[in-house]
Parts: structure tokens; sequence; C-alpha cells
């Protein structure tokens, strides 16, 4: 390994979005380059700016001299090195971007593509439409959902619990979009209560709802654990993307509080993190739904036994457009299918294109 470099990019939304407890108009995409032998790797995440100096101020000189062929030792030596900084959060969203783009170099200089160098056991990893926020008019939100069936995507998802008045008439717009035959998931990031969370999932069920995402706090095990317990049948309790961690992982799981689990590769710790989530939930056989930055969760789910879904999320997808050539078109049926003809991600910085939103 010779370097490690970052750069931080904000880019505005293609309009106003909010979900349950948050709003926002631009989304930060922090980009790590990894460079060795030759060849450069590239890894991301989406985290602040001051993810930058976290890698460039601490990760970088971990990484520095060690073998570029074994990027899970590079990944232990930084976890170690950031004990005084805080593992949790900004620091495990930096060391996730550089494992990736270390991941990224090895299978470059390897010449396979990534999900081979992860050790593949699907060829591809089915996904899910996601964005529906609680932003969208009625209008917007049937479109959305229904561009996404149109492409041959399955399953969907849309935002609730900004204003439970109006969620009942969303849901059923939602519905009425995109049929009686395709998956309609739906998202509270953790607005409920547990009671008015029971409440909702009769509701729900209704219209067959099949997956209830973050209905209460994932910091509440207890009440996901009694909203998986209490829940209608067919209808999925989700969590996890915010874990930063393995003890994250193993205590959500210890509470038995989630039918299937997600995780975020981008915020867990990287590719070499994630294998170990995986690990977990193949000890339970519980499935992992993987959380949005769809080109890398895409290699990332082919080595993924028990593997659910990766979320197709309208931000990163368009982000990652914009960053990147090469990126991966949904198959028909709902999938995102790693090239084998192309090494490593197989992606190519777009670095003009992105230089004009760059922040740090």
């Amino acid at each position: 390994m010779e370097r490690l470099e970052a750069a931080a990019y904000t880019i505005p939304t293609d309009g106003p979005e909010s979900d349950a407890t948050m709003s926002w108009d631009s989304t930060t995409f922090v980009l790590v380059r990894a460079h060795g032998g030759g060849h450069t790797g590239i890894g991301y995440t989406y985290a602040g700016p001051a993810a930058v100096g976290v890698v460039t101020g601490t990760l970088a000189g971990v990484v520095r001299g060690r073998d570029a062929a074994t990027p899970a030792a590079s990944w232990a030596a930084m976890r170690h090195a950031v004990r005084n900084l805080g593992g949790p959060g900004l620091v495990a969203e930096a060391i996730s971007a550089a494992d990736i783009a270390l991941w990224d170099l090895h299978a470059r200089l390897q010449a396979m593509p990534l999900s081979t160098a992860l050790g593949a056991v699907h060829e591809a990893t089915p996904i899910y439409g996601s964005g529906g926020f609680t932003s969208y008019d009625d209008r917007r939100l049937a479109e959305q959902l229904r561009g996404w069936v149109d492409a041959g995507i399955p399953r969907v998802k849309m935002k609730v619990g900004r204003r439970p008045d109006e969620d009942q008439d969303r849901v059923r717009v939602a519905r009425r979009a995109i049929g009686d035959d395709v998956e309609l998931f739906v998202d509270a990031n953790g607005a409920w209560t547990r009671k008015q969370a029971l409440g909702w999932a009769d509701r729900l069920a209704d219209d067959d709802v099949r997956w209830l995402e973050e209905p209460v706090s994932s910091d509440d095990l207890d009440g996901l654990r009694l909203l998986r317990d209490r829940g209608p049948g067919g209808m999925d309790v989700a969590a996890g993307e915010y874990g930063y961690d393995l003890p994250y992982f193993h205590r959500m799981l210890s509470a038995e509080a989630v039918d299937c689990l997600q995780a975020d590769v981008t915020r867990c710790g990287g590719l070499t993190a994630l294998q170990r989530v995986a690990a977990l939930c193949d000890a339970r056989c519980l499935d992992l739904s993987l959380h949005c930055a769809p080109q890398v969760s895409a290699h990332a789910g082919t080595a993924v036994w028990h593997l659910r879904h990766l979320e197709y999320f309208h931000d990163h997808e368009r982000i990652e457009r914009i960053a990147f050539d090469g990126v991966l078109e949904p198959e028909p049926g709902g999938s995102l299918r790693p090239d084998r003809s192309r090494a490593g991600l197989g992606l190519r910085v777009r670095t003009q294109d992105l230089e004009r939103y760059r922040t740090a």
C-alpha cells in the first residue's frame, strides 16, 4: 500500500426530501482512493466532510506500507488505531470507505471482479426500489414507485410517519400505483412509540405491506421484539442500518428483535466487517438485507449466504451515476449483477463531474 487519499462532495438532491424524523436537501459523498502496485482502488461512504480528516489524518498512516493483498489485516489495524477517536459513527464510516477501497485495490491487482474476490455464492443481488419520501405529493410518490415497477423491480419502499393523518391514504396511493402483485415496504425511521407501531402494523396489513422498517427506534430492542412477536403474519420487522460495529448487530440478533437484519457496508466497517455481520446471520439462519450504496453493495451481496435483498435508494443511485462510469443497471426481475469482465468494482471515477461539488 502506497497511500490513501480522500475527498468529500456535497451533492444537492433533485428536490426537497424528508422521512418521519429528518429533512434534507443534499447528501455528502466521501470518496477514498487506495494506491498500490500501479493500481488504484476506490471506496466511499455517505458521511460528513470530517470523515476525510479521519482517512487522511489517521487511517492513511496505518495502512501505508501494508500488504495490499490482505485488506482484512489492514482493517484490523485501522480498528485498533481509532480506539481514542471513538469507533461508531463518523469514524466507522471512514474505515468503511477505506476498507472498500482496499478490497477494490486487492481485486484489481488480482485482475478479478470484487464479487469473486469476496467469495460469491450468488450471481446477482436482488434489489427493491426505495424513496417515496414524505415530502412527495401523491403524484410524485405514485410516479416514482411505478417507475421502479416498470423497470422490472418487484419490490418498492416508501416513507411514513411524518404526518400520520395522511399515511393511510398515501399507502393506498402507493398500492394503487404498483398493483397487487408488487411487494410494498414501509419505513417509519423510528418515529412511533410501541403502541402506535402496533396499531399501524395492523392498519398497514390491510394494504398487504410486507416489510415494516424501524417502527420504533432501532435502539429500542425490546420494542422491536414486541413488534416482531405481535405484528401481523407476513409482515417482517427490520432494522440495523445504523450499526457501526459487530457488537451492535450481535445485541440486536441476540434480542431476537428483527425478522430480517439490515447492515450498511459504508457504515458497519466496510466489506471486511460486513462479512462478519453476515456470518452472525448465517449462524441463526436469518436473512440479511443490505442498506443502500448500490454499486458496492451489489458486489457485497453476492457473498452473503442468507441474503434477502439490497435497498436501491433513490439518492445514492443518483449520486453514484454522477460519481462513476460503469454503474450497474437493474435487470428484469429486480437485481444487480456484477460484471465479471471488469476488475474490482468495475467503476471509474468521473473526477471532473464531481469537482464542482467538492467540499473537503
